[in-house]
Parts: C-alpha cells; structure tokens; sequence
C-alpha cells in the first residue's frame, strides 16, 4: 500500500472575508474529491481570510500512479483562477513506514481485548441488515 500526500497554500487575492475564503474552499474540495477522489481538508490558517492551507491524501498500491496523479492534482490548482497555489509539498508513503504498534506511548494496549476489532463479531448477521439500520 502506498499513501500519498499533498499540503499545498492556496493565497485568494479577491478575499474579502472568511466567507469569501469558504467559498473557494468549498469548491477547491469538492472538485478534487469529486475529480480524483481523494481526501481533502483544510488544515491550517483557518482564520487568515486570504490563505488557505489545505492537506489532501489518496491511497493506491503503485507509487508511480500516486505519483501521476499528485503532478496532475498540482497542475489543476495552478491552473485556478479563484485561487494562487503557493508552497507546495508532497509526500508518498509506503504502508510499511506507518506506525504499527498498537501500545500508547506508556506502554499500554491502546485497545482493551473487548475493543479490539479482530476480538470482535464479523458484525449483524446477513438477515438482521434491517435492524441494524
């Protein structure tokens, strides 16, 4: 598994308020998770009126395709007009650079046994679907 990860400003010259600042947002968001299904959020400057510091993440097996799409993603917010891209930085991940344990930093299980997933029932069975809704 490969993860990948892209933080990038976005300056928004004809800003008024933070209002105006959602706005493009908004759109920013729902046009890449629309466009190249990926996670976004904004991360940072959340009171600055005319800057944006956005976080986005998306997840594939191939780093070459993360890749591809990180460079396309990129060139797509250059290309805005409501918006100026500014700093820029990305990241791939391979899954195996991830934490993997399951401790706090105490030492302590973060989950007891009955809290553990793999400890847990598969879930409702297929004919109790509609209770569980």
């Amino acid at each position: 598994m490969k993860i990948g990860i892209l933080q990038f400003e976005l300056l928004i010259h004809g800003s008024q308020s933070l209002k105006d600042k959602r706005r493009v947002v908004k759109s920013v968001k729902d046009t890449l998770h629309r466009e190249h299904m990926v996670a976004v959020a904004e991360v940072g400057a959340l009171e600055i009126w005319n800057l944006a510091v956005m976080g986005l993440a998306c997840v594939s097996r191939d780093g070459a395709y993360l890749s591809g799409m990180l460079d396309r993603i990129t060139s797509e917010l250059r290309s805005r007009t409501d918006a100026e891209l500014g700093d820029v930085s990305r990241e791939i991940l391979d899954g195996d650079q991830l934490p993997g344990s399951t401790l706090d930093e105490e030492g302590r299980p973060l989950w007891t046994p009955a809290e553990r997933r793999e400890d847990a029932d598969d879930g409702p069975a297929s004919g109790d679907l509609e209770t569980a809704r």
